[in-house]
């Protein structure tokens, strides 16, 4: 993820030129606003109601009250397309920074938006009383891409059975993205949706960006989650929600490029260690930085190698030997382990190709195809306790 923000700020003190007379004037606005004396279309002191489209809003429900006005003005404004405004809900620069990205985090389909703004700021009050954004697409063809957007969101969830359960339709979406996007630096738009359901190219933000839209208009609780790779590399992923419990989703770490290299072949296997995860286990690869409390995901029910019976708390050599038989008499292209422990991964490791314990599967695939030598390859995540043998010729 690139971080564009750009918080250029105009100090204007006097009323005499242009711009000051736009200063006053907003503020004289913003304080006739406030007092009642007249109404605004975005800006209503003390109202609690918010329509947003059926959004479950994460970020809105996490900034302090007094901030709720500046959010629905900001979004009601960059829904109408108001790429530069005045402020009514005048409110000092560095707050004003945090509801902006909040507005971002919870909304992708503001797809002409990245990030970058500039933010006029009061000389008389310190307030940020006017904004102006950079956005990436004329408006006059938001519309048309608008609704290439929502065709390309509605492909992937019409291939989802109407009766999935939660984290089959969050599993399913997750699996589309990976299937169709491929990580790709340095192309256009992608810090938002586009780049991802429309180029098909895209950087963690797109991804994230692009699996939290599509499970909006499904109606589920998504939110964008920013922070760092423990090398120090900005990124971005999405916590859900499932029976009442959060997880962690990093669709862009399941992308075979980040599965790791085989011995002389890249992995060509979606990973699922991203899918589902708990803070616990995310910690050891991510690193969370926000303004506002995150949802807690402590939960590690909808781990994937659990619900798929790929998941071995201790190593039982007979228990590994029948998954390993059991995947060449099924012609499966690879088998998967995930091991409970280090202990147990480390006899595994030692089994498979210090033992020999491989060396009757591959007989019996030589055998079945009438072959006198057989390879395979594997992949090992060691952070992970994961094995997975891919048996090729």
């Amino acid at each position: 993820m690139i971080k564009n923000r750009i918080r250029k700020l105009l100090i204007i003190a006097g009323l005499s030129l242009t711009a000051g007379a736009v200063t006053g004037c907003a503020q004289v606005n913003s304080a006739m606003i406030q007092a009642g004396m007249f109404e605004s279309p975005y800006y209503h002191l003390g109202d609690t109601q918010w329509d947003h489209g059926g959004v479950e809003e994460y970020w809105f429900n996490q900034i302090p009250s007094e901030l709720n006005e500046t959010y629905r003005e900001l979004y009601s404004r960059l829904s109408n397309h108001e790429d530069e405004a005045e402020l009514y809900a005048g409110i000092p620069t560095e707050t004003f920074w945090k509801v902006y990205h909040a507005v971002l985090a919870d909304h992708p389909e503001f797809f002409w938006i990245d990030s970058n703004i500039e933010a006029t700021e009061s000389g008389l009050t310190g307030n940020v009383i006017a904004y102006r954004t950079s956005p990436n697409l004329p408006a006059e063809q938001r519309e048309e891409v608008r609704s290439r957007l929502e065709e390309a969101a509605d492909a992937c969830i019409g291939r989802i059975p109407e009766e999935a359960s939660d984290y089959e339709k969050i599993k399913a979406v997750y699996e589309y993205l990976i299937d169709t996007v491929d990580y790709a630096r340095g192309v256009p738009n992608n810090q938002n949706i586009q780049s991802a359901l429309l180029d098909r190219q895209s950087v963690c933000a797109g991804y994230a960006k692009a699996f939290q839209y599509i499970l909006h208009r499904m109606g589920m609780f998504c939110t964008y989650v920013t922070g760092k790779t423990t090398n120090g590399d900005d990124h971005a992923w999405n916590i859900v929600r499932i029976d009442g419990q959060y997880y962690n989703v990093d669709v862009t770490w399941g992308d075979p490029v980040f599965v790791g290299t085989l011995e002389q072949q890249v992995s060509t296997a979606t990973s699922y260690n991203y899918l589902g995860r708990s803070d616990a286990q995310l910690s050891a690869t991510h690193i969370a930085e926000a303004d506002f409390a995150l949802p807690a995901c402590t939960d590690e029910s909808y781990d994937y190698y659990r619900m798929n019976g790929m998941y071995y708390e201790t190593f039982d050599y007979d228990t590994i030997y029948m998954a390993l038989m059991n995947s060449v008499w099924e012609e499966r292209r690879y088998v998967t382990f995930k091991f409970g422990s280090r202990e147990a991964y480390d006899t595994a490791m030692y089994e498979f190709f210090s033992n020999g314990m491989l060396q009757e599967p591959a007989q019996y695939l030589m055998d079945l195809y009438g072959r006198s030598t057989w390879n395979y390859r594997y992949n090992t995540e060691e952070e992970f306790h994961l094995i997975t043998i891919y048996w090729t010729s």
